[in-house]
């Protein structure tokens, strides 16, 4: 008889609102899993599920086989990957290290190389989606990194998103999800002046979107987003302090090409203006409630 084969350990760091579904998917599939989140709470539903909890990013490196994270802000990613009590410095040799937040292009070569030398796998493969895709495990994933490494942890991939592609070395995941985040900058302000439009033109907007949302006009945000604008559920599927902290990374990234993004510059501007008004850890279809406001 063949001897069962036996799945790798795999350490989840960030339990937040997306990462909480997508290390809810790996336990499902049967992978052993590892939690690490500032706040325990966060992770609370996980370890019900029979998650293990680590009480530190050190902790749970050393015992994991393959290390994902799903944190806020790329000073999270520096910090978690290459602080004293970080992964690299704890993580086993040949283990991989698989970065699923949206960071710098230029912090992931940073950390490959860093992990390279110490004969450990990163990749950087963030995602797109939002916290539906996470749900259903229907995320997109863009991967950089060596094709090996990408292969290797393909089915882990799996069972976390439905459209998984490798798109170079390292750092291409990362200016991948860029160009994902500049097409929905612009198109978040037209869905939201659409919606508004429909109002205040006496339609009825829910009409509206059924006749909008399978012709040319349709779109991810406009068949996902437009509804809770509707409704008026601005909570975050993906937080507006988020979608400022992309926009500054391609921004920079841009006019490091000598770029010029006009529509990504307006929509960022706008969005910082939410932010001013306290509305950072809103969903971003909270920038229809700025249009509408606007007299």
């Amino acid at each position: 008889m063949m001897a069962a084969v036996t799945k790798p350990t795999i350490g989840f760091i960030g339990t937040g609102v997306m990462g909480k579904s997508m290390a809810g998917h790996l336990l499902t599939a049967g992978y052993p899993v590892h939690v690490y989140n500032r706040t325990k709470a966060k992770a609370e539903d996980l370890i019900s599920s029979g998650a293990v909890w680590n009480d530190t990013v050190a902790e749970l490196s050393s015992e994991a086989d393959v290390i994902i994270t799903m944190v806020g802000y790329p000073k999270d990613v520096e910090e978690t990957y290459l602080g004293e009590d970080g992964i690299l410095a704890h993580a086993k040799e040949d283990a991989y290290v698989i970065d699923m937040t949206t960071s710098s292009p230029m912090l992931a070569k940073k950390i490959y190389e860093a992990a390279k030398q110490k004969n450990i796998h990163a990749l950087d493969a963030p995602v797109s989606g939002g916290d539906i895709g996470a749900r259903e495990a229907r995320l997109a994933i863009m991967v950089g990194g060596d094709e090996a490494a990408f292969e290797a942890v393909r089915p882990i991939f799996e069972k976390m998103g439905a459209n998984i592609i490798y798109q170079g070395s390292a750092g291409a995941g990362q200016h991948t999800k860029m160009c994902n985040q500049i097409a929905i900058a612009s198109g978040m302000i037209g869905v939201c002046e659409a919606m508004v439009y429909a109002k205040r033109a006496g339609l009825d907007p829910e009409n509206v979107l059924k006749s909008i949302s399978t012709g040319a006009a349709g779109s991810w945000s406009l068949s996902n987003l437009a509804p809770r604008m509707l409704k008026g559920d601005f909570e975050p599927g993906f937080y507006i302090k988020h979608f400022i902290k992309d926009m500054s990374i391609a921004l920079e990234a841009a006019e490091e090409m000598g770029m010029m993004t006009p529509g990504l510059k307006l929509t960022k501007s706008l969005y910082d203006e939410l932010a001013e008004k306290g509305e950072e850890n809103k969903g971003t279809q909270a920038l229809y409630r700025l249009i509408d406001e606007q007299v």
